[in-house]
This record gives C-alpha cells, structure tokens and sequence, in this order.
C-alpha cells in the first residue's frame, strides 16, 4: 500500500510506523486472505451453511419464493443464509433462468466463483459489502423480469446482468476515488486516476472467472467477449459518469430510438438497470431504505475521520460533524436517484413495479428533508410515528 506519508513524518521510524497502520487501516481483502492463512484460522465460507438448522434454511427457501417482489429483506436474508446471501441468491436465480444449462457451467466452478466474488467483499464495510451486492443483484432481477425487457433478453444478457450486478463492487475499500488519488494509491495510478474503483472491481472480476475456469469450456473469444462486456457494465456505475449515460436514455426515449432487438441496445438498457439497481435504496420502503441510508453514512464518516487523523482535507459529505444523514440523502435523491428513475419510469412505460419505487422515493424524500430541517434523528420521528399508528409517512 503505497500513502504519502512523508509530510507526517519527522524520521524515517515514524514515517514507516504511520505506514504501517494505514495499511492495517485500508487493507484489501487479499491482506485478509494471507493473515489468515498464517495464523491457521479457516475463512467463513459458502460452505459454513451446513451449520444452520432446518429452520433457517427453510425460511431461506420460502424468502427466495418471494425474491420477485420489491419488499424483499435482504437483511434478514442474509442472517437465514449465514451471511452467503450473496451465493445463496446468485445460484438460486442461475436456477431460475436454466443459465448452468444453457451455458454448460460446472457447478463446482460455479460455486467457487461466487464464494470467492462474496469473500472478496470487504464485512467490515458498513455499505459497500457482500449485502449490497445481494440487494443490487435482487433489484436487477426484478428489472429484468420488467414487461418491457423480458421478452427480449437473451440467456446471454440475463446471465452478464446478473454477473455484474453480483461483483460490481467487489474489493471495494470502503473509500472513494478522489481518497485514492489524494492518497496516491497504487490503484489510482494504475488506473491513471479515471474510473479507479470500477476498473479494479472488473479487473478483480476477471481475475475470479479465470482463477475459477468458470468460463474455460467456452470458446476464447467468447469468454473474452463475456469479460468485455462485464467491463462496459461494471464501469458503467462510475458515478461520475451519470449524466453521461442520464443524457444519453433521456434522448433515446424522446426520440423513441430504442430497439431491443438489437445487441447494443440491450446491453445500454442493461447499463441503466446496473445503474438504477445500484442506487435504489432510497425506492425501497422506508424501513429498508432507512437502513442503507445509515450505512453509507456511516461508511463516508469513516473516510472523514481517516482523513481527519492523517490532516488530509475531508471529502464532501465526509464530515460528521457538518453533513448529517438527512441532508446527505435529499440531496443524493434529488440529484441522482429521482433523474435516473424519472426515465426509467418512462421506460418501462409506469409499470407497477416503477409505480412502487417511485411511490417509496417522494415518500422517503418528504422525510428526509423533514428530518433535514427539524434538525430530529431518523429514530425518533419512527418513535413518533409507531406511537400515533402511522404508515410509512407519519
């Protein structure tokens, strides 16, 4: 882990020593991977599911009946699954669509790809973990099942959405980019400071499908045109690129250019369900979305405080102590999700689901900005609201 540390430093002792705890403070999950070995712990694995009871399993099995519907508690998923909500889904959903079949995978192989994409996730990431990526995979599908798509998808483009929706974040640091470039990070010059994070979730990507021969009975050209496209989806969800792609749905609807039927096509939808599953938290009932609001909060207050501790400059949205949670996630709806989502509204031409996610996020903005300017922790309004009877909007 490289961090320009010599401005802290007055010798080369404590230079080494403050070194050495930012490594152990943003250590990537490969650090993890090798400490264990040394200390002869065995790594929580797919495997451990054996250790459940009946019980669990069974009220696993009977969520996975319902994975269609929007209120889906991952969550409580992921605890029924032991923490394999990740694996336990993707094999569940390659089962749905017949994809081990179609493209003759080997279920072996299968499972030790999806073991090692989920171990990969960095647990100790209050957002960016083995659970969002659960929550974005289980968005996806039921976009995929969207009127509007599911006619016209092939095994192939059900099979990269899933993929990509299961590993866009893998390896995530639990920082941003511009913490990367400032930090002068390995990654941010190996990826010359451009789409620094996804480029390194796709690259891990690939590393995964090749270490696990996953796609190694197919034709050359075909696996690399399966970790092509995985790349183009992946990089797709660079923030920084939204309204790229915003601008680019915006005038296919206007102009009602879209045709399905075509390859390309597809996969730019494919892009904008990526895109829209990723940040959908704020379309989900307030109980669920609530949740993931906090957690990615928490996430950017831990950057701040590192930054803080190294007297490096904090990010926008980094400070605690300036940026509360409400205020955060306002203008987070207000300047990404309700755009995206407003298109894909007139995509999918209002349909039911797109009826319900829109319906959740005006509510679920009212409140935040409720909460924003009563200056009341999110708790206390829920207190309020469980006292009077109230809804999902007191």
């Amino acid at each position: 882990f490289d961090y320009p540390l010599q401005k802290y430093a007055q010798q080369g002792e404590v230079e080494s020593c403050t070194r050495r705890k930012v490594k152990r403070l943003l250590s990537f999950q490969r650090y993890c991977h090798a400490s264990r070995l040394l200390r002869g712990l065995v790594a929580h694995s797919p495997g451990s599911m054996h250790l459940l009871d009946d019980n669990y399993l069974g009220q696993a099995g009977h969520m996975l009946s319902k994975v269609s519907t929007w209120n889906f508690d991952i969550f409580l998923f992921d605890r029924l699954t032991n923490g394999n909500s990740l694996v336990t889904l993707m094999c569940h959903l390659f089962n749905v669509y017949d994809l081990v079949h179609h493209f003759q995978l080997d279920m072996v192989k299968l499972h030790r790809f999806l073991g090692m994409v989920q171990e990969d996730y960095h647990s100790q990431n209050p957002y960016h973990n083995a659970v969002h990526a659960a929550d974005v995979t289980q968005a996806m599908y039921c976009y995929l099942k969207e009127a509007k798509l599911a006619e016209q998808l092939s095994p192939l483009d059900i099979f990269l959405g899933l993929m990509a929706a299961a590993a866009h974040d893998v390896d995530h640091p639990g920082v941003n980019q511009p913490f990367l470039i400032k930090t002068q990070h390995h990654l941010a010059s190996l990826y010359q400071n451009t789409s620094v994070l996804e480029s390194h979730h796709w690259r891990s990507t690939v590393g995964m499908l090749r270490e696990s021969g996953l796609l190694s009975h197919l034709p050359p050209d075909m696996s690399q045109d399966i970790e092509q496209q995985l790349g183009s989806l992946i990089l797709a969800t660079d923030i920084s690129r939204q309204n790229e792609f915003l601008l680019s749905f915006r005038e296919h609807l206007d102009n009602q250019s879209l045709d399905l039927q075509l390859a390309s096509h597809r996969h730019f939808i494919l892009q904008i369900a990526l895109k829209c599953a990723d940040v959908c938290n704020p379309c989900r009932v307030w109980e669920l979305s609530r949740q993931w609001s906090d957690r990615v909060c928490e996430e950017f207050y831990r950057q701040g405080d590192l930054e803080r501790k190294f007297d490096l400059e904090i990010s926008p949205l980094c400070d605690q102590q300036t940026d509360s949670v409400p205020a955060i996630q306002s203008g987070f709806i207000s300047y990404i999700v309700e755009p995206l989502f407003e298109e894909w509204h007139r995509f999918t031409e209002a349909s039911l689901l797109s009826q319900t996610m829109m319906g959740h996020l005006h509510k679920n903005k009212a409140r935040w900005v409720r909460l924003r300017y009563a200056h009341t922790p999110s708790h206390t309004e829920d207190k309020e609201s469980e006292r009077q009877g109230g809804g999902d909007i007191p």
